[in-house]
């Protein structure tokens, strides 16, 4: 059964954004702190050896780059590449059904939230009339 709401935003995040209040959720700096250490006792996420073919182009072009992610969320990582190799292989036989759990996995790991996008120089239209598109 589905949960009504928003899901709760992590605490490192509602102070980058600035919703972060100090009444309601403490003091920033531990909130960034306790962030730090989250990441300090999973670790880094390290590519697994098994991971081959697509579901390696994958990890390298999704998860790889995303610094966010520490080993807590190496499940998901790994599920979501495996699917996509899935994916890849035959897309008309990918049942629909894994396409919502591609999307979930995605948003999970955070890939899909453009604020973990990093702009660099010459990213995008030059034009704003120009489209992505």
């Amino acid at each position: 059964m589905a949960t009504r709401g928003a899901k709760p935003k992590a605490g490192a995040l509602r102070v980058v954004d600035g919703t972060h209040r100090k009444d309601r959720h403490g003091d920033p700096a531990k909130v960034l702190a306790d962030s730090d250490s989250s990441l300090q006792s999973f670790g880094k996420m390290k590519r697994p050896s098994f991971i081959t073919g697509e579901a390696r182009k994958a990890w390298d072009r999704w998860i790889a780059p995303a610094d966010w992610l520490d080993a807590s969320r190496e499940a998901s990582a790994i599920a979501f590449c495996e699917m996509w190799k899935a994916f890849r292989r035959d897309p008309e036989r990918f049942p629909a059904a894994y396409h919502g759990q591609m999307r979930a996995y995605m948003a999970e790991l955070g890939l899909t939230d453009e604020r973990n996008r990093v702009k660099t120089e010459g990213d995008g239209p030059k034009d704003p009339s120009d489209s992505y598109f």
